[in-house]
């Protein structure tokens, strides 16, 4: 299958959460099944050059754009590289007028003004370079509301071009919080018919919805775990976008991410200070825990259980909660580590915790790859108490690193994380604790029974290896994938037999 995946974040090359996580080891993953997927993101030339994509090489594909944005022609043309270690190739759409910035969507807290014009010019050279180069893809993967235009173009303007007559076309949702929304007038920057700005399509309580665009027109629709796609149609997590996920359900597929083996293994990792698989796990895990331990400055103590979180500090991660249970969590004999930023109010709140509190808490505010990758192997419970979680990959990441996950029942925590009830545990379903109120209270109950677990050796180490031995790996989940495009293609197909 030739399959083009559309995003506006990838890593190594540009990157502000999971999103570019999961289109690359996606990717990467379909390549490995065999298919010949081609990944296309904007070129953020300052960006790279200061992060790890300024390792990869980028030449000129010789192609040239011509884009029209309103009554403008903007010009642009492709650029390649390709994924470390892989055979993916990877196109660059250039334009550094729109791309050249320090930051990819804001700056100092406030939205760039020409995001609309910036992503239709992307989503529209997307499909332009496809044509260019000749790919003729049987699918086009869009992702969240940056390409939410391109199932729009494909179906209202490409599918009368023979290379994309037969193309399907897959929108996933990664947070249905962020949908693109901008004023009416935008709309005359697609250079689509005003025709379609109507509720039904692309207008949103009078404004132009690009995710909204892209539900209404994708061939199908995914996203990022099953709980969350039955969440997003209720009313409470639609973001009033419910009604319209509801009229396409039976398009509407939860497909829960996997853990990239190759970025996160704790038998391969290079950030481990010793490396460990389930089967040397005792002495691997522990070499880690007194290394972060010595790191963060706090007591190496083998018995003191070790909390940790890697997160955006807001309270959508549930800092809130944390925050409204911290003197009883602190009451308790444990270690607390934190890394992240966020929330100026969470990240003060938390040092001072840590001045206080120096024996049982540390703080790194910031963002360090290695350092996240020592929490997750050098702690004992992993804490994810999200209010709302699409999918989750710290979750899954702590399972494969053998630390016990702690998270409120929701989306993709809900699909990953198998409480320790005595029937999930009798059963050996179990590899964490999870809990429904959103409450201080509810969080400190799940921590105190993960507590009291960690005191039972034998019920500790089922917990462990039942997360370690499951497969949590990409592939699984890109065979999901695989059977989601076969029907967009089909649909396409019948629809196409029908006219």
């Amino acid at each position: 299958m030739k399959i083009v995946i559309a995003t506006s974040e990838a890593v190594p090359f540009a990157k502000t959460g999971g999103l570019a996580d999961v289109t690359t080891a996606l990717a990467k993953s379909l390549t490995q099944l065999g298919h010949d997927v081609s990944l296309f993101l904007p070129y953020y030339p300052q960006i790279q050059a200061r992060g790890a994509g300024a390792s990869c090489a980028v030449e000129s594909t010789g192609t040239d754009l011509s884009i029209p944005i309103g009554t403008h022609q903007r010009s642009g043309r492709i650029l390649r590289t390709s994924l470390p270690d892989s055979e993916l190739d990877v196109y660059l759409v250039d334009q550094p007028l729109f791309y050249d910035r320090r930051e990819l969507y804001r700056e100092n807290n406030v939205d760039y003004q020409d995001n609309c014009e910036r992503f239709i010019f992307f989503s529209r050279g997307v499909l332009e370079a496809v044509r260019q180069l000749d790919l003729q893809p049987d699918l086009i993967h869009a992702h969240d509301w940056q390409t939410g235009l391109i199932p729009a173009l494909l179906t209202l303007e490409y599918s009368q071009q023979p290379d994309f007559a037969q193309t399907g076309s897959v929108l996933t949702i990664h947070n249905l919080a962020f949908q693109g929304q901008f004023w009416h007038w935008d709309m005359t920057l697609t250079g689509l018919d005003w025709k379609h700005f109507n509720w039904r399509e692309m207008e949103f309580y009078g404004h132009l919805n690009l995710l909204k665009t892209g539900i209404v027109f994708a061939d199908q629709i995914t996203t990022v775990s099953p709980t969350y796609a039955r969440e997003i149609q209720t009313k409470e997590h639609g973001a009033g976008l419910d009604p319209v996920l509801k009229f396409r359900e039976e398009r509407l597929t939860g497909i829960l991410n996997g853990v990239d083996v190759t970025e996160w293994n704790p038998a391969l990792d290079p950030h481990l200070t010793k490396n460990y698989d389930v089967e040397s796990l005792a002495t691997g895990k522990a070499a880690c825990k007194a290394e972060l331990q010595r790191l963060m400055q706090l007591p190496v103590r083998k018995d003191v259980p070790l909390l940790g979180m890697v997160s955006r500090m807001a309270d959508q991660k549930g800092f809130d909660i944390i925050a409204g249970c911290m003197d009883e969590l602190l009451a308790e004999d444990l270690q607390l580590v934190f890394l992240g930023t966020g929330d100026e109010t969470y990240e003060k709140y938390l040092r001072q915790v840590a001045d206080e509190n120096p024996e049982q808490v540390a703080v790194t505010v910031g963002f360090d790859e290695g350092l996240a990758h020592k929490i997750e192997a050098g702690c004992d419970m992993y804490l994810m108490p999200s209010r709302f979680e699409p999918c989750g990959l710290n979750q899954m990441y702590s399972l494969v690193y053998g630390t016990v996950p702690i998270v409120r029942a929701v989306g993709g925590l809900a699909d990953s994380v198998v409480d320790a009830s005595a029937a999930n545990l009798r059963s050996g379903l179990a590899n964490g604790f999870s809990f429904e109120e959103y409450k201080p209270a509810a969080l400190l109950s799940a921590v105190r029974r993960a507590l009291d677990a960690y005191n039972v050796p034998d019920q500790w180490q089922q917990l462990v290896t039942t997360g370690m031995s499951t497969d949590w790996s990409w592939q699984r989940s890109a065979k999901r994938y695989l059977d989601v495009y076969a029907k967009a293609i089909a649909g396409v197909a019948n629809r196409n037999a029908d006219e």
